[in-house]
């Protein structure tokens, strides 16, 4: 099906646009733009490249997608964003390609961005992942899949943030966020496991019994992470999900939220 573009939308004819898209009042595609089928702009949208953009996205008006890195370092060299499909972004949301020569920002699929949240450059966000009002990544923070995080809240530069894990509203984060944990405040502290999460994506009531226990030998045990590591191994370590939790702790160079 045919493309349908408003006529007060300015979209280069160096894009590509895919089929069945629609193109509202007032957007503005760049060059070097490739989007994908069934995508819909609203209004008011800025998609800039190098940018490759998956089918079925949805962009509300004012967001500004694709725009150069805001680090001073860059210097007009091409990067690019990479994003997959059925993501939905609302108003006012920005997304930054990469700063140093071929580097990329990567979004995944089916995420849902509420209104001004912000993803920096050389991120990497995974797929069903939830921000909410001006949650705000800063460069090279790595977001996993099913992660969640909360309104006014704001994750340093390289932080990693790990799967199923969620951020409270209004949460500084500085250090890398473990999966299946909640970190909540200002300084930001691990407060629980976030059974809701796990128990939404169908995780068994056993495993979580075991991920409960492996938060209690990592925060609540007097142990250092190196300790807890050891002894979550010794007790827990075939378990899938708290083999998972150790790789992500024991390959952290920031350390984790405690």
């Amino acid at each position: 099906m045919a493309s349908c573009i408003h006529p007060s939308a300015v979209v280069s004819s160096k894009a590509e646009i895919g089929s069945d898209v629609e193109i509202g009042p007032y957007c503005v595609i760049g060059d070097s733009v490739r989007l994908g089928d069934r995508c819909i702009l609203r209004s008011h949208v800025v998609l800039d490249g190098p940018s490759q953009i998956g089918a079925e996205n949805e962009f509300f008006p004012f967001c500004s997608i694709g725009g150069v890195t805001q680090d001073l370092k860059y210097k007009g060299e091409p990067t690019y964003l990479r994003m997959g499909d059925g993501n939905r972004f609302r108003e006012g949301v920005t997304i930054n390609r990469g700063t140093a020569p071929g580097e990329e920002t990567v979004v995944g699929s089916h995420n849902n961005l509420l209104a001004y949240a912000h993803i920096a450059h050389n991120c990497t966000v995974g797929s069903h992942c939830i921000f909410s009002n001006n949650g705000t990544l800063a460069g090279h923070v790595v977001m996993d899949d099913y992660a969640i995080i909360g309104g006014l809240s704001a994750v340093h530069q390289f932080c990693r943030i790990g799967r199923m894990s969620i951020i409270g509203g209004c949460t500084k984060i500085v250090q890398d966020v473990p999966p299946y944990m909640i970190a909540d405040g200002n300084p930001a502290a691990v407060r629980s496991i976030n059974a809701v999460g796990l128990q939404r994506h169908g995780v068994s009531e056993a495993v979580q019994k075991q991920i409960r226990q492996a938060h209690k030998i990592i925060y609540s045990s007097g142990l250092n992470t190196t300790q807890a590591v050891e002894r979550l191994k010794e007790e827990l370590g075939e378990v899938p999900e708290v083999a998972a939790l150790i790789e992500f702790i024991v390959t952290s160079p920031r350390g984790i939220v405690r």
